[in-house]
């Protein structure tokens, strides 16, 4: 079992789990009776972003439409459209040792498909979390329960991983946005 963290808190990931080069970040919801005729669809993205926490280019921002960074580093797995089942709902893998020295920090995101059309928001999801698994050996490095802080946000900075010296660590950022996808992309420096 892994490290349970709370908002805010951060802890060394590369240097306290030596060997560590392949993670997979795992993100899960569930959704509370919802009656709006629409599938809650929620999306994890990666932002990859410069020491300015700016998007430079648009291949360095990882989503439905665009899974795998050219460097290899960073690959979304697929999205899925309802959120159904147990465990991981989607997933985002990252082998650090790919990703580009360019590279600062990896914001890893969630936000709800068509939110503003279908009436949804982050109030109405509970159980949400992301959690950091070393592929190698299956073994749960962490996990981050975000709460449920949440009202009429339809974008989440779920956390961030960053580069400190030559080793990586975790954030438990938990900030909600109004505007969806394209709020947190012009965040990020992309112009939508």
């Amino acid at each position: 079992m892994g490290i349970n963290l709370a908002k805010g808190q951060r802890i060394d990931l590369t240097k306290t789990n030596p060997g560590l080069t392949k993670a997979i970040i795992g993100l899960g919801w569930d959704t509370n009776r919802y009656s709006g005729g629409h599938d809650f669809d929620l999306d994890a993205s990666a932002f990859l972003t410069d020491a300015n926490n700016c998007v430079v280019n648009d291949i360095d921002f990882i989503f439905y439409n665009n899974l795998v960074h050219p460097s290899g580093g960073v690959e979304h797995t697929g999205d899925n459209r309802t959120g159904e089942g147990e465990g991981d709902d989607e997933q985002i893998k990252i082998d650090f040792s790919k990703i580009p020295s360019s590279i600062h920090r990896i914001a890893i995101t969630v936000t709800i498909h068509d939110a503003e059309v279908r009436n949804q928001n982050f109030g109405q999801v509970s159980n949400a979390f992301v959690r950091v698994v070393d592929e190698e050996s299956d073994r749960e490095i962490l996990r981050f329960d975000l709460g449920e802080d949440f009202s009429v946000e339809t974008a989440i900075v779920v956390c961030e991983l960053y580069r400190h010296n030559s080793e990586w660590k975790f954030n438990a950022i938990g900030s909600g946005f109004s505007g969806g996808l394209a709020a947190l992309c012009r965040n990020f420096g992309l112009e939508v």
